[in-house]
C-alpha cells in the first residue's frame, strides 16, 4: 500500500469566495474570437481521410467559436455557478486554486468529490445530475489481490420491487430505493463478502463499483453482480429488509434465513450464472445449482430453476420468478405475525398491471481470451502505457515552449484583469479564475532538463490506472461522450492484474431514462474470463446488437462466448431478439448452439460461440461432474 502523504495545505488561508471576471476581460477574449481565423482544412482524399491526425475539424471549431461569440453568457454562467457551488479559494505547496468543495456525510469512510483526481469535467455538470463519483479511500491494496479472485463467472442479481420508476407503489419514497443510504447497502455487502470501491450517482440510477464487481440501485430494482466465491445469495435477505424498512415498499412477515424482521414483497426475482470453473471453492449456498435452487425455493412461492445449454458444454443457469412473487410465509400463529400498516396495503391494480415492457439486458460471457488482448489488463502493461502517454505529453509540453516561449502574464498595472479583484481599494475574496493561466508552464522552461519523474498513481492499482485501460482497450468508445454527452465510466484495475468498470449512460433528450453497461475481467491465462453486461435498449441508440458484440469480441478476442439477450414481451406479446438473424453469423465465430425460452413477460435467447481458429480443446467445466453425479 502506498505510503499516506502528508496534508498539501502548506499555507493555511482556504476562504470561501465568489468567482467574478473582469468585463474587460470578458470584451477583450470576444474580440479575440471574432477575429479568429481558422486554417484550411487539409485537401484530397487521403488528407481527408486523416483528419483526426491533424486536430479537431474545422467544420466542429466553427460552430462552437460562433456559439462563444453570439450565445454565450458568461454572466448568467458566472451567477449559476457562484449560486449552486460552494466554492473556495487557497494556496496550496504556493500554488492558488479555486476549487469546489461538498463535504461527505461521514467522511472517515467514503471521500465524496464531485471532481474527482484525474477526472477532467465542468463545473455546470455537478449541479445539472450529470452523474458524479465517490471514492471509497479506505480499501487497501491487500483487500483487493485479484490473485485470489480465481473465479470469473458471476452471479447475478435482480430484484424487482415493482415494475418501473413511474410505478413506485403509494406507501414508498418518491426515490424509491435511491433513498437508501449507503452505510445500509454496505452493510448488507458485508453479507455478500464484496466492498464498495466508488459510486457514480445519477438521477436515475447509483452504479457501485465493488471489489468482487457491481451493483447498480434504481428506484424500482436492484442489480448485484458479484464473482469469485462471494456468496451473494446470503445478502438477499437484507436486501428484502433494506427495501420494507427503508424505502418503504409493501412487505410482510416471510420465513427467511437470518430472521429478519419484514421484507418487501418483490415484483420479479432473477438470479442467474454461468457454469462454475471451481464449484468446490465457492461457499454458503453456491456450492452448487441444486444448493442455490433449494435456498431460492425456501424464500419465493411459485419459482422457476432452468439449466441452458448443453450439460456436457457450456450452460447457463436461471431461476424466475413470475409477477407478483409471493415471499414464503412464516410457519407461525397468525396472532404471532409482525404487525405492521404495510402488511395489508394493497398495490393497485394498474400498477399491478403495469407492463415491464422495454426491458431488455445483453450479456456476453468470454473464456480463453487471446494473451495478447488479455495483457491490457495487467497493472505492469497499464503503467507502461500509462507513463509513455506521460511522457509524450511532457516532451510535446516543453517542445512549445520551446519554441512559443512561456505566455506573458499581465504586469499587474491593471487592477481589473489581475488575479485579484479590487473593490473600493480593498481585496474582494472573489477571484478571476482566467488570471493564473501560466502557472502550469512554470516548470516547463526551454532551458530546463530534469529527469521527469512520474507519480505513484501511474504504477499502482486504482482508478487512475483503471482509466488508462479503458481508453486504451476501446471500452471508451461503447457509448462514446460525443453521442451521449453525461456518460461516465467508472473502472479499477487491480494488483497484479484484473480489471472491472462501470458504465453509467443517461439518454439524450430523455431525462427519465438512464442506463449501465459493466465490464469484469480476469486475465490470467489459467482461468482468462471476462463478462460485458448493459441495458442500454438498442431502440434508445439506434445500435444493433451484432454492433455490439463485434466491438466487445474486438477488445478481448475470447476463443469461446456465450450471449444471452433477455428482452421483456411487448403489447404484441413478441420480441426482436429471436429474429435477429444478424446474430447467427459473428465474423470470426462460429455458433454452436441457440436455444429460445419463452418465459412469462420475457423472451430469453441463448447463443453459444467458438472462434474459427480456437484449438483449445473442450470447455472447462466445474460443475459437469457433480450435475452427472446429482
Amino acid at each position: 500500500m502506498p505510503p499516506k502523504r502528508s496534508s498539501p495545505l502548506a499555507d493555511n488561508n482556504v476562504q470561501p469566495y465568489r468567482m467574478h471576471v473582469s468585463q474587460k476581460y470578458l470584451d477583450l477574449t470576444k474580440q479575440k474570437l471574432e477575429l479568429a481565423r481558422l486554417p484550411r482544412e487539409p485537401q484530397g482524399p487521403t488528407m481527408a481521410a486523416q483528419q483526426s491526425a491533424f486536430g479537431v475539424p474545422k467544420s466542429d471549431l466553427e460552430p462552437l467559436i460562433d456559439f462563444w461569440v453570439e450565445d454565450y453568457d458568461w454572466r448568467e454562467q458566472e451567477k449559476f455557478y457562484n449560486d449552486s457551488l460552494p466554492q473556495f479559494r487557497g494556496t496550496f505547496n504556493g500554488a492558488r486554486i479555486h476549487f469546489v468543495h461538498r463535504r461527505a456525510p461521514k467522511s472517515l469512510e467514503m471521500s465524496n468529490i464531485n471532481i474527482p483526481e484525474h477526472y477532467t469535467n465542468s463545473p455546470s455538470s455537478l449541479a445539472n445530475g450529470t452523474p458524479h463519483l465517490t471514492i471509497n479511500k479506505e480499501i487497501t491494496a491487500l483487500d483487493l489481490d485479484s490473485s485470489c479472485a480465481f473465479e470469473g463467472p458471476e452471479k447475478l442479481l435482480e430484484a424487482w420491487f415493482c415494475a418501473s420508476e413511474q410505478a413506485l407503489p403509494p406507501t414508498a419514497s418518491p426515490l424509491g430505493l435511491k433513498v437508501v443510504s449507503q452505510d445500509a447497502w454496505k452493510q448488507m455487502l458485508d453479507l455478500v463478502n464484496c466492498k464498495v470501491l466508488s459510486v457514480v450517482e445519477s438521477r436515475n440510477v447509483d452504479a457501485y463499483l465493488l471489489s468482487e464487481s457491481s451493483m447498480f440501485v434504481f428506484p424500482h430494482k436492484l442489480v448485484l453482480k458479484t464473482c469469485g466465491t462471494t456468496t451473494l445469495l446470503c445478502g438477499l435477505p437484507r436486501m428484502l429488509e433494506i427495501a420494507a424498512l427503508e424505502a418503504g415498499f409493501p412487505h410482510v412477515k416471510a420465513d427467511l434465513p437470518q430472521d429478519v424482521p419484514a421484507a418487501a414483497t418483490p415484483h420479479r426475482v432473477f438470479y442467474s450464472r454461468k457454469n462454475y470453473l471451481y464449484p468446490d471453492q465457492q461457499r454458503g449456498p453456491h456450492r452448487s445449482w441444486r444448493d442455490e435452487v433449494t435456498y431460492l425455493d425456501k424464500m419465493f412461492m411459485g419459482g422457476s430453476a432452468y439449466m441452458i445449454g448443453k450439460m456436457n458444454g457450456e450452460h447457463w443457469y436461471l431461476y424466475i420468478t413470475g409477477p407478483g412473487t409471493q415471499l414464503t410465509p412464516p410457519a407461525t400463529p397468525e396472532e404471532d405475525r409482525l404487525e405492521t400498516k404495510m402488511h395489508n396495503v394493497q398495490i393497485p391494480e394498474k400498477l399491478n398491471s403495469m407492463s415491464d415492457g422495454g426491458d431488455e439486458t445483453l450479456e456476453i460471457l468470454m473464456t480463453d481470451l487471446e494473451e495478447t488482448n488479455a495483457r491490457q489488463f495487467y497493472l505492469d502493461d497499464a503503467s507502461a502505457i500509462a507513463k509513455d502517454n506521460a511522457r509524450r505529453a511532457y516532451d510535446l509540453r516543453k517542445d512549445a515552449v520551446h519554441h512559443l516561449g512561456v505566455i506573458p502574464e499581465c504586469n499587474g498595472s491593471d487592477p481589473s484583469i489581475s488575479g485579484n479583484t479590487l473593490v473600493d481599494g480593498k481585496e474582494d475574496v472573489r477571484f478571476d479564475v482566467f488570471a493564473q493561466t501560466s502557472a502550469e508552464h512554470s516548470a516547463l522552461n526551454s532551458d530546463e532538463d530534469e529527469p521527469l519523474s512520474f507519480s505513484q498513481e501511474l504504477s499502482t492499482e486504482g482508478h487512475t490506472l483503471g482509466t488508462v485501460v479503458t481508453e486504451n482497450s476501446g471500452l471508451a468508445d461503447l457509448y462514446p461522450t460525443s453521442q451521449y454527452p453525461d456518460a461516465r465510466i467508472d473502472s479499477y484495475l487491480f494488483t497484479p492484474c484484473g480489471y472491472s468498470a462501470n458504465g453509467v449512460v443517461p439518454v439524450p433528450d430523455d431525462v427519465e431514462s438512464t442506463h449501465y453497461w459493466t465490464v469484469h475481467v480476469t486475465p490470467e491465462p489459467q482461468c482468462s474470463y471476462a463478462s460485458f453486461e448493459t441495458n442500454v435498449p438498442t431502440r434508445a441508440t439506434g445500435r444493433s446488437t451484432v454492433d455490439v458484440v463485434q466491438h466487445v469480441l474486438g477488445i478481448f478476442k475470447p476463443g469461446r462466448f456465450s450471449v444471452t439477450l433477455f428482452e421483456a414481451k411487448g403489447d404484441n406479446d413478441s420480441t426482436s431478439a429471436k429474429w435477429d438473424k444478424a446474430m447467427e453469423r459473428i465474423k470470426g465465430y462460429r455458433r454452436i448452439d441457440r436455444i429460445v425460452h419463452d418465459l412469462e413477460g420475457y423472451e430469453l435467447v441463448f447463443r453459444y460461440f467458438e472462434r474459427e481458429d480456437w484449438k483449445g480443446g473442450a470447455p472447462r467445466l466445474g460443475e459437469r461432474y457433480m450435475m452427472l453425479n446429482d
